[in-house]
């Protein structure tokens, strides 16, 4: 364990060392927040996919290929399937926009009100992604090193605050491009042949577990269907995904790169599945499917290599909280503090941010069920006033409005009364978002301009 914890200490520090040459590069408020606009195919190619894969896509997708086999896979496909579309064909007109934020988006569509109100929707969604990462960085580091949990969340969640409260985007970009490389050797070259090798091979996946375990729909076509719904969906919308966009040379570099790294989350999400599935074979009587991963790391793999997979998962884990976090915090300086050019308060919202992400981590236990919340929030709050704005000449602020206060409380309400896995929230949600986006437009329609009179 001493060679392990030696591992993890260098991953460590090596992310504060580039969270630093971050912070030298970012002598701007567009460097710090969108890496001045200027990274090539290889670095957002890198820095897409690491955002997108973190806690929940790693952590979350071996619980479901322990509990259902391959067809766990879902969860990355819907978020890689999001990405494709994105940057093939949103990213375009995102580029030329030249904004920071979701909600900028918004408030030229409808007014600042509109803005400020949905910056509220996008701030809960990016706190709560940040805490999904924290907290399954805070899982593995628990069962590993058997830290308190409060420590865990303190030493793991606090390295992703301090290089992102920094160098911003540029730290950001550094420590992705590094965490997305150990994650991908760590992962898929290490620990899932290892798993297999352990299990016996794939043969012998497919004789002792259940013939379902190698179904595709055995998580359920409605789960599969609300993954696309929730995720997909939300990937297109997310303020964190968004600010990766912007951070493109051009539309050349998001359409192609950014394709490669949709198609790396769907390939991610099959290897977290077979590693699940291994798991089920290896250690077939974990209570909680949730320390799966944790489990089989711990059990499973020699001293060092097992230091080098735990720094892996922490790669995977760590790029997604830094992006959220970052996220959380330039919708708070943006959209709701309002326009100030002062590169120090950027830097001290991120870590004031980050000080309310690692204290809710020490209050919320699952990581699926954190993710999941977060998501019904946004797609609830957001989908339909976005495409209000982007598709209906006549959509009027008032309707915008109703429909992400509609959306929010209806999904949240509907979390009380179901439970934050079920399916029902984000349709109710969906629903009551639509039927306020109507009814606004109905009740106080935007107003005609000579062009459209005529």
């Amino acid at each position: 364990m001493t060679l392990d914890v030696l591992v993890v200490f260098i991953y460590i520090a090596g992310m504060l060392w580039l969270g630093w040459l971050g912070m030298r590069r970012a002598d701007s408020r567009e460097a710090f927040l969108v890496a001045g606009r200027n990274l090539g195919p290889g670095f957002y190619m890198g820095t897409m996919a690491a955002t997108v894969l973190g806690g929940a896509s790693t952590v979350g997708t071996v619980k479901l290929g322990y509990q259902y086999g391959i067809s766990g896979f879902w969860l990355c496909a819907a978020l890689g399937c999001g990405i494709l579309v994105l940057n093939l064909v949103l990213a375009k007109p995102l580029l030329k926009l030249k904004v920071f934020t979701v909600t900028q988006v918004l408030e030229r569509r409808y007014n600042r009100l509109a803005r400020r109100t949905s910056a509220l929707v996008m701030l809960m969604y990016a706190v709560m992604l940040c805490v999904t990462s924290v907290l399954a960085i805070a899982t593995v580091m628990q069962v590993l090193f058997e830290l308190p949990f409060w420590l865990a969340v303190v030493v793991g969640g606090g390295v992703v605050v301090v290089y992102s409260a920094i160098g911003g985007m540029w730290s950001l970009t550094l420590t992705d491009i590094v965490q997305f490389l150990i994650k991908t050797f760590g992962l898929m070259l290490v620990l899932l042949p290892l798993c297999l090798y352990k299990a016996g091979g794939w043969d012998a996946l497919t004789a002792k577990l259940p013939p379902a375990f190698f179904d595709v729909t055995h998580i359920g076509v409605d789960t599969i269907i609300t993954y696309f719904v929730i995720y997909f969906f939300g990937i297109l919308i997310g303020q964190d995904i968004w600010q990766r966009v912007f951070t493109a040379r051009d539309e050349k570099v998001a359409r192609r790169a950014g394709s490669l790294a949709g198609l790396y989350c769907i390939a991610y999400g099959l290897v977290c599945a077979c590693i699940g599935m291994a798991a089920r074979v290896l250690l077939p009587d974990l209570d909680n499917p949730g320390n799966a991963f944790a489990a089989i790391v711990k059990e499973e793999l020699p001293a060092g290599v097992r230091g080098l997979v735990i720094a892996a998962a922490l790669a995977a884990m760590m790029s997604t909280a830094s992006a959220a976090l970052l996220a959380a915090s330039t919708t708070l300086t943006e959209d709701l503090f309002g326009k100030r050019d002062s590169l120090w308060l950027d830097r001290l919202t991120a870590f004031a941010t980050g000080l309310a992400v690692l204290g809710i981590a020490m209050l919320v236990s699952d990581v699926i069920s954190a993710l999941t919340l977060a998501y019904n929030l946004l797609v609830a709050g957001m989908l339909v006033p976005l495409l209000g704005a982007m598709f209906l000449p006549r959509a009027s602020t008032a309707g915008a409005i109703a429909s992400m206060l509609l959306g929010c409380g209806a999904a949240i309400a509907s979390m009380v009364v179901y439970g934050l896995d079920a399916n029902q929230p984000i349709y109710f949600g969906l629903a009551a978002s639509l039927a306020g986006f109507l009814l606004g437009n109905r009740l106080y329609p935007a107003p005609q301009t000579i062009a459209q009179q005529a």
